[in-house]
């Protein structure tokens, strides 16, 4: 699930990401072309009730690609995203469009 936060002037966007618990892991990443895709820029916390977030500042007027990288092995896509688009690997990525 996403949620947006412009700022005032509307140049960047404070994005929440977040995870539900049904994704069963122990530890969950963002990764995305924000980030280079790097599977240690962006960990995300775990909370009490269980789901995974984290929130980032992005340029807004931007698309991004991202998913989720769990237990560092497996990948997740965020299925309350803005679109989907496939990538190289035969999957689809996750698209944030701001």
């Amino acid at each position: 699930m996403l949620r947006k936060s412009y700022s005032k002037a509307g140049l960047s966007c404070r994005v929440t990401f977040d995870l539900p618990p049904e994704v069963n892991a122990d530890a969950a990443s963002l990764c995305g072309e924000f980030n280079e895709w790097s599977p240690t820029a962006h960990p995300m916390s775990h909370r009490k009730d269980g789901r995974f977030s984290t929130t980032i500042s992005l340029q807004a007027g931007e698309t991004y690609r991202f998913r989720y990288l769990l237990d560092g092995e497996r990948w997740e896509n965020d299925w309350g995203a803005d679109g989907y688009i496939p990538n190289p690997f035969g999957q689809e990525d996750s698209v944030v469009k701001l």
